[in-house]
């Protein structure tokens, strides 16, 4: 998990989580978020079990994901933000994901 940079948007304002780009298609992937940290999952676990809508199978290193989140261990760590959510209250979150290319 990473912990973002919240000084520039401490009031609940989209911050820049993530870059990612592709050198051989030239896309580019760009996550802003209200959360304070994100997830880097990459994929290391794929064997070639799982396909794609080609039929590709998806192996070790073919995918990556990024999710924005709260930290684990919040609820047990007191200089972590809070995760608590009393009765009545509302929970909200935005993630943008823009796509592009160089």
């Amino acid at each position: 998990n990473f912990v973002l940079d919240r000084s520039e948007g401490d009031d609940g304002s989209l911050v820049s989580a993530s870059r990612a780009v592709s050198p051989q298609t030239g896309r580019v992937l760009e996550i802003s978020t209200t959360e304070p940290g994100i997830q880097f999952y990459s994929g290391n676990f794929l064997n070639g079990a799982f396909g794609g809508p080609s039929g590709q199978a998806y192996r070790q290193g073919d995918a990556f994901a990024l999710e924005t989140q709260h930290f684990p261990d919040s609820p047990n760590q007191p200089d972590f933000p809070s995760t608590e959510l009393a009765p009545g209250e509302t929970f909200t979150s935005s993630t943008v994901y823009t796509f592009s290319t160089g």
